[in-house]
This record gives structure tokens, sequence and C-alpha cells, in this order.
């Protein structure tokens, strides 16, 4: 293979279409999957198929008997007695009925049964009650109409393998054919079933499961036709009463080693999913298909409405709550859904989803997308949209026409919506190739400027004055107290000081950045930041406290997750030394926060600059960082910041002091905590004393000062707030000042000597 060959087969390869396939496969892996979206999706659109055409109406002899409410109005109320029922069986089959299947489970013995009413009834007179227990049961007398009739008794599925009774009743398997594989392992299980009573099961001519799953958005698109129930292969309801009107036949399963592909009753297949599930094609609701059990009772049908029926007896009464949503978009009542499964069976004009339909989407999937992946880069935008147009259109009309013309439910949306990104994908090469130039402004300035100044960089360049503004700045410094110390115990491992500072510093750029600050710069162990630059932001002095505030969490909790570690480390070493990486270093920072104005931009040569800040505001932030080891306090608030925030934080006032390098004197403040503390009556009570405090230190009324320093330091300690070094260090000024007193015009002022 010529060298020529090879670079002309990697140009028009290209890393977009490699990307792209690598796509493709992910994307058939997941529909393979077919997680909730992809089949809620689907769905979706065969419900709009089913709604848009739904199945024509046709007579054909199937009948419900209606327990509805106008019958048990008429009747009487709700549950009827067994007698009822059996006079239900014998009208209907005297009308003709062929066979009867009950959509109602008798599971538990009917109460208004003579002997059960004189059990209830202690109190009867005594020839009442003999009377009562001499007449027929109720549910012997519905077993005695069954008998004379071909009855198809309902069971349904329960959860667990607990069931409905104390003493469990194995079902008899019904006889029943294999043809090809196993078929079990593809069918829905249910370990166990509430059955009917013992003598009602016993005169049934079969037993038939009305179990059907839902969606999961809740609505019944499919049903069982066959399923594993007590490790026993069962049919439903409406291919029950199939077989058991046609004679009994045994029936049988036929699988292939994709999955079950129907089932053989009545000597005809119905096709299936490979779970044994059905898909119903349903008409809307018809009353023709109903007959008002009242007026079967009183004799009020026509003579030949039953004759040669299939007949399901079930209710559509609202207060007995039957009721399923079904694809049409509306409610139906369970009966009449297992009413139109039997109609499709005896017309065989179900929907049908064969095995092969996911492999004929899968393989179309893959060929349109191939198409957009080789094809795209070469077309034109306008041809390439047209294209695919119509590939995508002709691909939607043949899945809806095999649903108009062969009720075939071929997926429209996968194969369209793969096709989609994959087109998007490619499309979007053009637009990278544009942003080209954007990322080369984040490259070169990412280095140097703030993330939001490279993003407004690359968005509008015009809007930032690179040659420096004046703006409202709050400044923060930070910095590790005792960073010497630490270091020395890393002298033989600088690679794991290395890790502990960047986890360290981690932790505070995020609370900077959560808070909308810029980072501009590392200096070691210190980190210097601002708020109000590039980007405008008026709530910038909060926002830099707020952030403040979490660093001092954060870092508390970083301690709290060392020292954790540190004692595993120890007790698993026992008395043998552990490493300075293993060993606790608590890391204490201190906070400087300074607000003013001050000219942001770029500093520096024409070949090297940073985007930074200068100004007067910003070196006394500086300087306030590092009185924070004298007061005790981690975080000091210059008077400018304190000003804007002293509403609505926590703040208590420390010195009025005079920094290294500034003649003017600086008001002070220790930031210790949000409103919620400030509003506690405990830190009114603490703050109003520490004033008091500080004016009688201003006034030279040491005794007093020193009694409120004390009554402080209780306080202090009750609120676990952290300032007992400053009330430290005033106890060893006014020691200072007894022996030297500073005169009838000391205004209170301390000159810092140190920065």
């Amino acid at each position: 293979m010529s060298k020529n060959f090879k670079v002309r087969l990697s140009t028009w390869v290209g890393w977009v279409r490699v990307v792209a396939f690598i796509g493709l496969v992910f994307g058939l892996i997941i529909r393979i999957g077919d997680p909730l979206p992809l089949s809620a999706l689907r769905n979706f659109a065969f419900d709009l198929f089913h709604q848009s055409k739904p199945r024509d109406f046709a007579t054909l002899p199937v009948a419900i008997i209606d327990l509805d409410d106008r019958s048990i109005e008429e009747i009487g109320q709700w549950p009827w007695p067994r007698t009822r029922f059996a006079e239900i069986v014998e009208k209907a089959t005297a009308a003709g009925a062929v066979a009867i299947a009950f959509d109602v489970i008798f599971s538990e013995p009917d109460r208004l049964s003579p002997p059960q009413v004189a059990a209830d009834n202690p109190e009867l007179p005594p020839a009442v009650s003999a009377t009562l227990r001499q007449m027929p049961d109720n549910d012997e007398i519905l077993a005695a109409a069954f008998r004379k009739s071909r009855v198809i008794v309902g069971q349904t599925s329960v959860r667990t393998a607990a069931g409905n009774l104390a003493e469990k009743r194995q079902m008899e398997a019904v006889p029943h054919a294999l043809i090809g594989p196993d078929p079990r392992p593809f069918l829905l299980h249910f370990p166990d079933v509430v059955q009917n009573l013992p003598v009602l099961e016993a005169a049934a001519a079969g037993r038939g499961m009305f179990s059907a799953r839902p969606d999961r958005d809740g609505i019944y698109r499919r049903a069982p036709v066959v399923m594993m129930v007590q490790d026993h292969i069962r049919l439903s309801l409406t291919a029950e009463l199939l077989r058991v009107a046609t004679g009994g036949e045994p029936f049988a399963v036929r699988s292939s080693e994709a999955g079950v592909e129907g089932v053989v009753v009545a000597r005809q297949l119905v096709p299936t999913a490979s779970d044994g599930t059905v898909w119903p094609y349903l008409t809307p609701s018809s009353q023709a298909r109903y007959v008002r059990a009242a007026d079967l009772l009183k004799d009020r049908i026509p003579p030949d409405r039953l004759t040669g029926h299939l007949v399901l007896v079930g209710t559509s009464a609202i207060g007995l709550e039957d009721f399923r949503a079904t694809p049409l978009g509306v409610s139906m009542a369970g009966v009449e859904i297992h009413a139109q499964i039997l109609e499709n069976m005896l017309s065989n004009s179900a929907l049908v989803r064969p095995n092969f339909t996911i492999a004929v989407e899968l393989v179309t999937t893959f060929v349109l997308c191939l198409l957009v992946i080789i094809f795209a880069p070469m077309l034109t935008a306008r041809t390439l949209i047209l294209t695919a147009g119509v590939l995508l259109t002709g691909y939607v009309g043949t899945s809806y026409y095999l649903f108009w013309n062969n009720r075939i439910l071929l997926d429209p949306t996968y194969p369209v919506l793969s096709t989609f990104i994959a087109f998007l994908l490619i499309s979007t090469v053009n637009y990278l190739r544009e942003e080209r130039q954007r990322r080369q402004i984040r490259s070169a300035f990412g280095q140097y400027v703030s993330p939001d100044l490279v993003e407004q960089l690359s968005e509008d360049g015009a809007e930032v004055t690179l040659g420096g503004e004046t703006r409202d700045l709050t400044l923060l410094f930070s910095d590790v107290r005792g960073f010497t110390a630490i270091a020395e115990d890393f002298k033989d491992d600088p690679e794991a000081l290395t890790r502990l500072m960047n986890e360290f510093l981690t932790i505070l750029c995020r609370a900077i950045l959560d808070n909308n600050g810029t980072i501009d710069k590392f200096m070691g162990d210190a980190v210097m930041a601002f708020w109000n630059a590039p980007l405008d932001n008026p709530d910038h002095v909060r926002a830099a406290c707020r952030s403040a505030l979490r660093m001092i969490e954060d870092v508390d909790a970083f301690n709290e997750r060392r020292a954790a570690l540190a004692a595993a480390h120890q007790l698993a070493a026992g008395d043998a030394p552990v490493a300075p990486s293993e060993k606790m270093h608590r890391i204490n920072v201190g906070i400087g926060i300074n607000s003013g104005p001050c000219v942001v931009g770029n500093m520096g040569s024409d070949t090297r600059f940073d985007y930074t800040a200068l100004g007067d505001p910003v070196n006394v932030a500086s300087r306030l960082e590092g009185q924070s080891r004298y007061y005790g306090a981690a975080i000091i608030l210059g008077s400018s910041t304190a000003g804007e925030v002293r509403d609505e934080m926590a703040l208590m006032e420390l010195d009025m002091i005079r920094v290294v390098g500034k003649a003017l004197p600086e008001n002070i403040f220790a930031l210790l905590g949000d409103a919620a503390m400030r509003n506690t009556p405990a830190f009114q009570e603490c703050f109003d004393l520490n004033g008091e405090m500080l004016q009688a230190y201003r006034a030279q009324e040491w005794d007093r000062a020193e009694q409120l320093i004390d009554e402080l330091e209780a306080r202090f300690a009750t609120l676990e707030i952290g300032l007992a070094g400053y009330l430290d260090l005033y106890r060893a000024r006014m020691s200072e000042l007894r022996r030297t007193p500073p005169g009838p015009g000391w205004d209170g002022i301390y000159a810092s000597t140190s920065k």
C-alpha cells in the first residue's frame, strides 16, 4: 500500500467519521438494551398509529354480559348472591351461548348463602337458623350451573408466592404440546394466582388467566396469551375460552431460538411476540358488544342475541373500577379489552410485531446512519438536508404503510432519531471549525486570565478593556498558618506535599469559583482572588464573604477527613512510624478581605502579562490577611467591606489599626458567620459586650476593659467563637499600657509593625 494512498485514505476517513461510526456502534448497543426513554418513544409512536387508524368494528360471535351500574341498581346492590350468577349462566346457556368465561373471581364463600347467614347470625331464632342451614349452599348452586354448561373461571396473578389462601392448591397442568425449543425461559412468569373456590374450580370446564402487565407508563398495550404460572404453562382467559368452546383439545406452543412464535388454539395459530404476548388491535368502545345483565335476567334480550356466541361476564360499573388505560388514549373496561383480544383471535386481526422486527430496525438504523457518515461531509448543507429528509420520510412512511395494510409494528422512531443524531454530529463539523479561533483564544489566554474573562474574550473581546479599567472590587487574600512547619515535615517527600497542597488549594478554588469569583494568582500556599471583574457582579461584597465562610467550613471538613485517615494509618502501623503523608497535618487558613476602587486589567510587559488588580484596597486586603494570625480570627474584613454586610452577617469589631505602609487607620472586623448567627440573641449580647470593651479600652479604663474581656471569654467559649487569641492580645496590650501609659492624647489606634 503506497504512502500517498494511506494519506488519502486517512484524509477521507478523518476523525469525524471515526467518531461518528463509534457513536453508531454505541447507539446500536443502547437500542439492544432498550432503556425506558427509547421504549416510551416507540410506544408513543405506536399509539399514534393506533389512534390514527383504530380497527373497524365488525360483528363477531363475541358478547359481554355486563354487570353495569344500571343492572346493579335494578337487581340490587353489589355483591350479588351466587344464585344470581348461576341464573346468568343458565339463561346465557339457554340463549345459545357456546361457552361462558368469567372476568370475575369467586375466591371466598358467598356470605349471602343461607347456611352462611345462619352461621353469621347466632341470634336468629333456632327454627329460622335450622331452616337456613338446611337450604342449599349458593356456591353449590353456582357449581351445579357450571356443570350444565361450558364455563371458564378466571384467575389472576399475585406478585409473591404467598398466594391468597392459607392452604395452597397446586393447579393441574392443561394438556399441551411444544413445537420447537423450550419456550418457558421466554414467557412471563407468575409464581402464584388468586383462585376460585375449589367447588367452582372443579365444576368449571376450563381455567384461564386474565393477568396483564401494563407498560411503564401505565398503558395496557400487550396481553399475554400464554404464560408460566406455578411452573405450568397456562393460557389466558380468552385463549382458554376459545379452546373450551371448540372442544377443549390440547393447545400447542410454537417457538424458535428467538422466542415464542405463537400458540395453536382451536387448530389455528395465534401469532405472538417472543414472550407470548399479543398486541391487541382495538376499536373504540362499542355498546354493540354488551348485553346488560339485568336485561338477561329479566328476559329482555332478543332471542338470538347470544346464539353461537362466546360470552364474557364482567363489569363496566364505575364503582368496581375495572378500567384500563389503552393505546387509543381512553380508558376501557377490562372485560371489553378481553373481548377485543378474542375478536382479534377469531378474525386474525391483532397487531403483529414479529421477532425479526428488531433486527430490521437495527439494520435500517445502521444503513441510514452509515450513509450519512459517508456522504454528509461531501454534500452541501442543502443537498444533505434534502437527502436526509427523503430517506427519513421514506422510512417513516414505510413503517406506517406496514401498520396500515399489514398491521405490522415497525419502530419509526429509533432509526430516525439515530440518523438525525448522526446528521447533527456531521453537521456540527463546520461549526466546530469556525470555533477553532475561539479555542485558540482560550488556549492562549487561559494560562493567565480568569475563566470568565476567557469566555468573554472568545465571545466578544471588544467588551473587555485590555489595557486596564477602574472598578470597585472586593479582594480576598488567603494564606496557610504554619506552612513552614508542614513543609519541613515533608522535606523527604516533596511529591506528597504537592499532592496535599493541590487538594487544599482545590477546596479554596471551588469556594471562590462557586461564588463567581476570579482567581488572580497562587503564591505558594497563598491565593489571591477578586470579585466584580472581568464581569459585573453587583453583589460582589457579599459573594466574597460567602466564599470566605465556605472556605473555612470546607477546610475544617478537610481537616476532619485527614484526621480520620491519620488515625486509621496510625492504628494500622501500631508502634511503627508512619510516613509524613499519612500523618495529621492540620491546616489553618487566614483570610483578609477588603473592598474599594482598583485598576484591573492586563499588567506586565509586551511578552508576558497577567490579568490582575492594582490599588490601595489590594494592599490593605493583603495586610489584613497577615493580621489574622495576631488577632486569632480566621477572616478579617476592612471597614469598606464590613460596612456593606454589617446588617446581614455576623461581624465582630476587632480594632482600629494602621497597617504597614499606610498613614490612615483602618477599622477592622472579624467575619464569624452568616445572618442566622447574627440574628441570635446570644451573638447580639457578645456583640454589644465587645463594643463596651473596646470603648473602655480606648478610654483607658483598663480595669473595666479587663473585666469585660473575662466576661467575653466565657461568652465566646459558650458560642464556640474562636477569638480567644483576640482577647489575649488585648490583655497583653493593656499590661504594657499599664506600665507605659499612653497619655491623654492617645486615640486608641494600634500601629502594626508587621505585614
